[in-house]
């Protein structure tokens, strides 16, 4: 029993000796600015959650969700008609289209005594063109019934573009 009572005793000095020296790291100055910073940090976060949940952040907040939720689905709405232009070739005779300009334009260069066929050639690809803006109007008026008209509206515009330059060149040399 007077083991006991040692042993206890010894345990509570170690105690109190621990709580001590943990008062006097507690008084340490250092000690005291961290706390200061800790109290001010979870001052400012408690500012922060109280500010947003006033009813103007919270509007805030839903529009941003709204903003990113529309961008999904204008991203996945552009993937919808990218694909469909690829399945109705749209974007494989545009490419062909681009190819025989560049063709044409460098046998321009190279070939000057061929005129009449560069005039004819240049005519070939003006009706591609045109047959071109004639489908993308096709399918811009399928994609608006469908709802995903919007993301073409520029490329047919650029389609129009192309065409209107290259009938511009129509020359009194070209007829």
């Amino acid at each position: 029993m007077g083991e006991e009572k040692t042993g206890k005793l010894k345990d509570i000095r170690e105690t109190v000796s621990g709580a001590v020296e943990l008062m006097q790291h507690l008084r340490d100055p250092r000690m005291q600015e961290s706390f200061g910073k800790i109290t001010d940090a979870a001052m400012l976060a408690k500012e922060i959650i109280e500010d947003l949940k006033t009813p103007e952040m919270v509007r805030n907040i839903e529009n941003f969700r709204l903003i990113s939720e529309n961008m999904n689905q204008a991203s996945a709405r552009m993937q919808d008609t990218l694909k469909q232009l690829e399945e109705t070739g749209v974007i494989n005779e545009a490419k062909g289209i681009i190819k025989s300009a560049k063709g044409a334009v460098d046998s321009f260069g190279e070939n000057g005594k061929d005129l009449p066929q560069m005039a004819t050639a240049i005519k070939e690809m003006i009706n591609s063109v045109r047959g071109l803006v004639d489908e993308l109007k096709l399918t811009v008026v399928d994609y608006k019934n469908s709802g995903a008209g919007h993301s073409i509206q520029d490329t047919i515009k650029d389609a129009s573009e192309i065409y209107k330059t290259a009938t511009s060149y129509k020359g009194e040399s070209w007829k």
